[in-house]
């Protein structure tokens, strides 16, 4: 009886060795670079460990589940595993994919708004946009700001459009706060009309504020704005016109005609930017009244009419060369 009690003594003894040596066998395969060849995002889904393993194998991003699950088990107290989308390095062990799930951060995709861009272009890029969920909310003309917004894989349409709306609401704000005395603007809408137009007529930097500060020169002499891309909104119907004006378009009567109407049409006409914003509310100071394109993206600016149409004549000359 005694030989017999020794004798399961040391298989108890052998056995306990045995897993020893397979438990440190596995935890090193817990430490050892995974499968990975390449950085990867994956989303995680609901669903508990299994569906975790499931999905991180299916990628290529672990080779044994059965392996993930049961470090998953074994490391509980370290937090809970997160359902999101994550980006794993390449031949991330099963240790540095359990981090990942447990304290990295989701990734975060991005969404460019464009200066310039109207409702309807804003409208269709957001609606195109893969990641985000929901119907695009309703967005009005000169309502979001042009800005690169970063989000996460199932956040909504619409939460993204309030934080673009938002956006532009505080720059105005502050715009409208530092504009300079005495502008012929009623109000900060007023601004955001005029920084439209200033964003769809240059994309010139440097120019805006002399932009701005020709507009406000016609502004306050009473003179019509003459600006083409207000007849091409309207011609348009806030989406781009594939062609150029034609005479028909200028003397077409609509609101946004500014070759037909004085003043500021009844809305924006784009998205305009931060600096847009700026030349609209903070102008150069200019004696200038004219502009016309000078054939190498920028303008050419006239103080008399008579300086302006020599310029007109040097753009047409140009343009026939061509």
């Amino acid at each position: 009886m005694l030989r017999v009690l020794r004798l399961l003594g040391t298989l108890v003894l052998a056995l306990a060795v045995l897993a020893g040596i397979l438990a440190f066998m596995a935890w090193r395969e817990v430490d050892a670079p995974g499968p990975l060849a390449e950085p990867a995002q994956v989303v995680i889904p609901r669903g508990g460990t299994g569906a975790i393993a499931d999905a991180l194998a299916e990628r290529g991003v672990i080779s044994d589940a059965r392996l993930f699950t049961a470090a998953a088990v074994l490391t509980r107290s370290e937090g809970p595993l997160r359902a999101a989308e994550f980006a794993f390095p390449a031949r991330a062990s099963i240790r540095q994919v359990l981090t990942v799930l447990r304290e990295g951060r989701p990734v975060q995709r991005r969404l460019t708004i464009a200066e310039g861009l109207t409702a309807r272009q804003i409208t269709l890029l957001i609606d195109n946009m893969e990641g985000l969920t929901g119907e695009t909310p309703p967005i009005a003309e000169g309502a979001l700001l042009p800005e690169t917004y970063a989000f996460t894989l199932g956040d909504s349409r619409a939460s993204l459009v309030r934080r673009a709306t938002a956006a532009m609401e505080q720059a105005v704000e502050e715009a409208w706060a530092a504009r300079t005395p005495n502008l012929p603007l009623a109000s900060p809408r007023e601004a955001v009309i005029l920084a439209s137009i200033i964003e769809r007529e240059t994309g010139v930097a440097g120019e805006r504020g002399l932009v701005g500060g020709v507009f406000i020169n016609r502004l306050r002499r009473g003179m019509m704005l003459q600006s083409d891309p207000t007849v091409a909104y309207g011609a348009g119907q806030g989406m781009p016109l594939d062609r150029a004006l034609t005479r028909a378009d200028l003397n077409e009567d609509h609101p946004f005609n500014t070759y037909r109407i004085r003043g500021l049409p009844p809305g924006p006409i784009a998205s305009p930017g931060r600096e847009s914003l700026r030349a609209a509310t903070q102008p150069e100071t200019t004696d200038y009244l004219y502009f016309v394109a000078d054939g190498t993206g920028g303008h050419a600016f006239g103080r008399t009419l008579e300086e302006h149409n020599r310029n007109v004549a040097r753009w047409r000359a140009l343009r026939r060369a061509q």
